[in-house]
C-alpha cells in the first residue's frame, strides 16, 4: 500500500524493511523469553537469531536465483541489485541450516532450542507478510470479493485492480500458527 513510510533527512524509512526489523526484535525478545521459561540458557538466543538472519538472508537470495535463472542468464545485472529478489523458503531453510551448524559448532542441543525458538519464527513471518503488504510484493489474484484491495503506486502489484489480499491473509495465519505453536509448547 505505501511502502515508504517516512523520511528524515536523506533516511526513508521502508515499511518492508521495518516490519522485517519488528519481527527479527519480537522474535528474539519471545526467544529469550521462553528460553529462560525453560530452564534453557537464553544468550546463545542473540547469536542464534543473528546467524539465522544471516543465513536466512544467503538462503532466501540463493532460492530466488534459483527461481529467476532465466531472467538472471538474459540480464546477469539483476545479481548486482541486492535490494529485492528473495524467496521465503529458501530464508527459513538457510536460517534453519545456520541456527543447527551454530548449534553443532557450540555443542548446543539443537532440538531443544528448536522447539523454544520455532514459534518465533511464526511471529517474524506474520510481520513479513505486513511488510509484503505495505510493499506490494506477493499480492494475490484479481478478485471482486468485497475484502480485496487495491493499490494505487506499488511499484510490484498492479495498480487500478482489486485483488486478494493473500500478505495480509497470510500475517493472520503465521499469527494463528504462532500462538497454537506456543499454545501446544505448554501440553
Amino acid at each position: 500500500m505505501k511502502n515508504d513510510l517516512f523520511s528524515i533527512g536523506p533516511l526513508t524509512i521502508h515499511g518492508y524493511g521495518l516490519m522485517i526489523a519488528i519481527g527479527v526484535l519480537a522474535a528474539y525478545l519471545v526467544g529469550e523469553y521462553r528460553a529462560k521459561k525453560n530452564n534453557l540458557n537464553p544468550e546463545p538466543v542473540f547469536a542464534i537469531t543473528f546467524l539465522g538472519l544471516i543465513g536466512g538472508l544467503l538462503g532466501a537470495k540463493l532460492l530466488f536465483f534459483i527461481t529467476d535463472i532465466k531472467e538472471i542468464l538474459e540480464n546477469p545485472k539483476v545479481l548486482l541489485d541486492l535490494s529485492y529478489g528473495f524467496v521465503v523458503y529458501g530464508g527459513i531453510l538457510g536460517g534453519i541450516l545456520t541456527f543447527y551448524i551454530y548449534s553443532r559448532y557450540k555443542k548446543l542441543n539443537f532440538l531443544q532450542y528448536f522447539d523454544i525458538l520455532i514459534p518465533s519464527v511464526a511471529l517474524a513471518q506474520g510481520f513479513g507478510r505486513i511488510g509484503c503488504f505495505l510493499a506490494g510484493c506477493c499480492y494475490g489474484m484479481e478478485s471482486s470479493c468485497p475484502l480485496s484491495i487495491t493499490f494505487h503506486s506499488s511499484e510490484f502489484a498492479p495498480n487500478g485492480v482489486p485483488l486478494i489480499p493473500t500478505q495480509l491473509i497470510s500475517s493472520a495465519l503465521n499469527f494463528i500458527h504462532f500462538f497454537l505453536l506456543i499454545y501446544l509448547a505448554k501440553k
